[in-house]
């Protein structure tokens, strides 16, 4: 689940315009607003720093909790991250031996579910709506079937072909639109970056520098215009110009497989490198030890909204200051695959994860059955599972975003253990986020995923990102967070305190996500109306007898 999406079809929408480029930014977000005191700013925060200066300032947190983030890779390096970086203290680095005996060698940090016992790593791969197109093109075609003629595994099937060829042509509708705009911008930053490097006297420059930077020379100018523009609109100016370049084409690669999925089918990305056998669901041990792989923006930016460290007096705080990070890569640049994300749940409940957060999602899921017993899985060990509703601006309550909390094709059967969260704004008009999906039974909560400002890779690089990617992980830092002090509650006593501390909202009405002219409250987009308070959720801990069982409390040392 990439965050840039959103960010990146405004600005496309808005050069369409003549004025996009040069122009500066209105920012009506502070850094770090997400953490704030709603009562005491104009800001919509979780009333975090207020949490620790006033219920936590003579308490001392009681375990380190591990969080798993299963996503795309960690910058290891980072220098807000690397104090809260998980250690496998049962493993010897770099010896080739598999020393804790988990099945996986070397994993110092964590492991890579899509990558290579040689050493190379999945990067870009197909959406499964392509994937599950293919697969089934062959066995149903253009024929009209009568589905009461079909078993019901043949039914689901057909039903599943139907839907994907009716996404891919409305998604490659919309990705020309995009490729067309794109092309011409896509063609001219190289250059204008070459101009850059050489005037500015850099290889790798900023936003911030290249706004301080001024030239006479019309040539130089141009080339500024180009790119000043994209980082404002972009709002990375502390981000680098390799970065920002790399985004832009990332995206426009992207849509350009959407429009080329309806004729063209999707390349094998996944199965060239990893060799497993992907229909065997006990063949688990594969991947390789590289937990940063090729693009690690996205995991980088949920890891430090999580636990980036408070006390290093640099950069930015996390929500949670007594955890350790575990990195799981099972997160391609594409949707994805099901296998991965079940075996990248079950590592991380057998390696002492008490808190999985899962930025991601997709409309479709093959392979279902695995990932939902890698649940229950989870559930029966006490870890807690956080995911993100996605950035579709739809009602998952009626449309598919996976993986999700029921299980056996049943919305009444749910994982216990499961909090799904939207993304709220800072501003009234958008408490729910113009992008985030929603949905009266299927979302829980809305956290911030607005400009939010955290780590991405560099080492000391920060930049800030939208989406419910990032809400997701003010949920999961402050589960962690309520469990580091008060580690006998259990997860389904977590998620309660959380949904019912929120902060209710119900007379307050905005713009739905999609839409510009209907009006609603939280009340219509989520079970609990309200968004996210840490103080009260953790006044409400303090005061909840827990009932986590002993055998869960004590698997993680």
């Amino acid at each position: 689940m990439k965050t840039y999406k959103n960010t990146l079809v405004l600005v496309v929408l808005t050069a369409c315009s003549s004025t996009l480029f040069g122009q500066s930014v209105v920012n009506f977000y502070e850094k770090g607003w997400h953490l704030e005191d709603p009562s005491s700013q104009s800001v919509h925060g979780i009333n975090l720093e207020k949490t620790y200066t006033e219920l936590l300032k003579q308490k001392n947190p009681k375990k380190k909790i591990i969080v798993a983030v299963i996503d795309s890779g960690i910058d290891t390096a980072h220098e807000d991250l690397k104090p809260v970086l998980w250690r496998n203290e049962k493993e010897i680095p770099g010896n080739g031996i598999d020393d804790d005996n988990n099945g996986y060698i070397d994993d110092i940090h964590g492991w890579n579910f899509i990558g290579g016992k040689d050493g190379r790593n999945v990067g870009k791969d197909s959406y499964e709506a392509a994937r599950v197109y293919y697969k089934y093109k062959p066995v149903f075609g253009d024929q009209a079937i009568n589905e009461n003629t079909l078993t019901p595994e043949r039914k689901r099937a057909y039903q599943n072909y139907t839907k994907a060829k009716y996404q891919l042509e409305s998604q490659a509708k919309e990705a020309a639109m995009f490729v067309l705009i794109l092309k011409d911008l896509v063609a001219k930053m190289p250059a204008a970056d070459s101009v850059l490097k050489i005037a500015i006297g850099k290889a790798k420059y900023t936003g911030d520098d290249l706004a301080n930077f001024s030239s006479v020379d019309p040539n130089i100018t141009k080339a500024k215009s180009v790119l000043l523009g994209f980082f404002q609109q972009t709002r990375q100016m502390e981000s680098t110009n390799d970065a920002l370049i790399s985004e832009l084409v990332q995206f426009y690669e992207g849509e350009k497989s959407k429009v080329e999925a309806v004729e063209k089918e999707p390349k094998q990305y996944r199965a060239e490198v990893v060799k497993d056998n992907y229909d065997d669901p006990n063949d688990k041990f594969y991947g390789n030890n590289d937990v940063m792989g090729t693009d690690a923006s996205h995991g980088t930016h949920v890891s430090g909204i999580i636990g980036a460290s408070r006390s290093n007096n640099l950069g930015i705080k996390g929500v949670a200051d007594y955890v350790s990070i575990m990195p799981i890569r099972a997160v391609p640049d594409g949707d994805e695959h099901d296998k991965d994300i079940a075996n990248a749940i079950r590592y991380a409940v057998d390696n002492g994860a008490w808190v999985i957060n899962m930025s991601f999602g997709k409309s479709f899921s093959p392979e279902k059955n695995w990932v939902d017993e890698a649940a229950k899985y989870a559930e029966s060990k006490g870890v807690l599972l956080v995911h993100a509703a996605g950035n579709d601006a739809k009602n998952v309550d009626i449309q598919d975003n996976f993986p999700s909390r029921n299980y056996d094709n049943d919305t009444t059967k749910t994982f216990s253990n499961w909090i799904t969260v939207g993304a709220s704004g800072s501003r009234l008009k958008e408490l729910a986020a113009p992008f985030s999906n929603y949905g009266k039974r299927e979302v829980d909560v809305f956290a911030p995923g607005v400009r939010i400002y955290s780590t991405v890779p560099g080492g000391n690089t920060y930049a800030e990102m939208d989406g419910t990617s990032m809400a997701s992980p003010i949920v999961a830092g402050l589960g962690a967070l309520m469990l580091s002090y008060y580690p006998e509650l259990s997860p389904q006593q977590v998620i309660s305190i959380i949904k019912t501390s929120t902060l209710k909202m119900a007379d307050k009405k905005f713009s739905k996500p999609g839409t510009e002219d209907e009006e609603v409250s939280l009340m219509e987009l989520s079970s609990t109306g309200g968004l996210v308070n840490a103080y009260d959720a953790m006044k409400l801990a303090s005061n909840t007898k827990g009932e986590r069982k002993m055998e869960q409390a004590k698997k993680s040392k």
